[in-house]
């Protein structure tokens, strides 16, 4: 998995990892790293540093001298030369930098304002060189983090530098990994940011963040064990109960149940009126029709009127359930069974009081709020769809492409995790490997043009195939 730290947790391990070495060895390190990061600009051409306080600029600073080196011509920009780095600037001057007033024509760009210990949202003459940047458009590499984004909190609540590329040292930050703050970090196609190793490993705690990633497939056999059984049986998988759909939204129901079908879980039970479950046995035979005994329920996708009937129901079997769409209407003050709620920014904003621009703001802090407020894992759904369970790592899901925004992709959504809770998940782990080969499907399904949810669905089973297999390959598509 990918990992992410808070800077708390960063500073810490910096220096706890410092007082084992020498002086000035973890600068070293960074500014090594960073320098190898830049080996594509080629001599002759110039790179316009800029250049905050403190040991980010430092950082920056000594990797110009190794630019300098290979023959790169490095121009400097100095926030406040009182603050800069007195020893970095030395040894780039030494080596032949310059410094300038201001950025002109530069192709190429360091962003070394500000580093992980800043407040979020740029001012001054920063905020003029993130304008800059905005308007010229030099290659711009952001150093650690991309100055004035909120490291851990993930927002953009001010002026920013956004960055084509970002150069990390020693973990990942959340701003690089959480929306809308990792829009600024230079995610392009597959690529993600750059991480240097600065040997913080052993010194860091459990992370605040993770993301699951297309070697994790060990995930599956560990979540599951019946997978390693050769006399497993469809009870030994689970069951999943799935009440979904309605007359107005009735394919909500079909698309439910094919997720559902996608999933680990060995059957799927359907609830819901005599014609619907018709409509939905002609379509997938191998559902049964009516109330049963069932290991996980999923209620709501495509609901109507009886969606909070059909929840109480639920929650009265006493097993983990999945809660979407109109279900998440009729939440209980609190859960006494292990619940996932699956909302869309516009339904959590509605669950929380506030409005849907808030959370898009802050969707890491509202989807937390959520956890908090109703002790349930709540997976926000978005371009980077958060699973959040209290006292647990958030998951990221850092799969799939701007087309699964489209109609139906939520119901498959939640078959799939309500599937994966029948089959022995718990809520953050059902939810997150959900999300991951959702997206992932979606990408598989039709690569760089539109999807459909139908299509999505069909290609859930080869891709939980080929992840439990470790031949995953291409499973995002986020180009900016």
């Amino acid at each position: 998995m990918l990992r992410s730290h808070r800077v708390g947790d960063v500073r810490a391990a910096e220096a706890a990892l410092a007082a084992t070495l020498p002086d000035g060895e973890l600068m070293r390190r960074a500014s090594q790293g960073l320098a190898d990061a830049l080996g594509h600009v080629a001599a002759g051409e110039v790179v316009l540093v800029l250049v905050g306080p403190g040991n980010n600029g430092g950082d920056a600073l000594y990797a110009a001298v190794h630019l300098l080196g290979r023959g790169v011509r490095v121009d400097l920009c100095l926030l406040d030369p009182a603050t800069v780095h007195d020893d970095g600037l030395a040894a780039a001057l030494a080596a032949g930098a310059r410094v300038v007033d201001e950025p002109s024509d530069q192709s190429h760009c360091l962003d070394a304002v500000f580093g992980i210990g800043a407040r979020p949202g740029l001012t001054g003459r920063a905020a003029g060189w993130a304008e800059w940047i905005a308007r010229s458009r030099p290659h711009t590499i952001a150093v650690d983090v991309p100055s004035g984004v909120d490291v851990d909190g993930a927002t953009v609540p001010g002026a920013h530098v956004r960055a084509d590329a970002t150069i990390t040292f020693g973990t990942y930050k959340n701003a690089l990994l959480v929306a809308p703050a990792s829009g600024a970090a230079g995610w392009n196609g597959t690529s993600i940011p750059e991480l240097v190793d600065i040997g913080l490993g052993p010194y860091l705690p459990p992370p605040s963040v993770e993301a699951i990633e297309p070697s994790d497939g060990h995930l599956l056999e560990d979540t599951f064990d019946w997978l390693r059984s050769p006399t497993s049986h469809k009870y030994a998988r689970g069951v999943v109960g799935v009440a979904a759909g309605s007359e107005q939204y009735a394919g909500a129901a079909h698309l439910c149940v094919a997720g559902a079908q996608a999933g680990m879980a060995g059957m799927v039970r359907f609830l819901g009126t005599a014609e619907l479950g018709r409509r939905v046995v002609d379509r997938a035979p191998e559902v049964v029709v009516g109330r049963g005994r069932v290991q996980a329920w999923v209620v709501g996708p495509g609901g109507g009127d009886d969606a909070g009937d059909q929840l109480a129901t639920a929650l009265e079997d006493g097993v983990p359930v999945l809660v979407d769409a109109s279900g998440l209407q009729h939440l209980p003050e609190s859960f006494d069974v292990p619940a996932l709620l699956t909302p869309h920014a516009g339904e959590l904003a509605q669950m929380l009081g506030t409005d849907r621009d808030a959370v898009e703001a802050e969707p890491l802090a509202h989807a937390t709020r959520a956890a908090q407020r109703w002790g349930a894992t709540v997976l926000l759904k978005g371009a980077r769809t958060l699973v959040v369970t209290p006292g647990r790592a958030t998951r990221v899901n850092l799969t799939g492409s701007p087309w699964l925004g489209t109609a139906g992709s939520g119901d498959v959504l939640s078959g799939l995790a309500g599937s994966l809770m029948a089959a022995g998940a718990d809520p953050h782990d059902a939810g997150s490997l959900a999300a991951f080969l959702h997206g992932a499907a979606s990408v598989r399904a039709n690569l760089g043009g539109p999807v459909t949810a139908s299509a999505v669905a069909a290609a859930l089973p080869g891709t939980v195939a080929a992840f439990h297999d470790g031949v995953l390959d291409v499973v995002r598509d986020w180009r900016s």
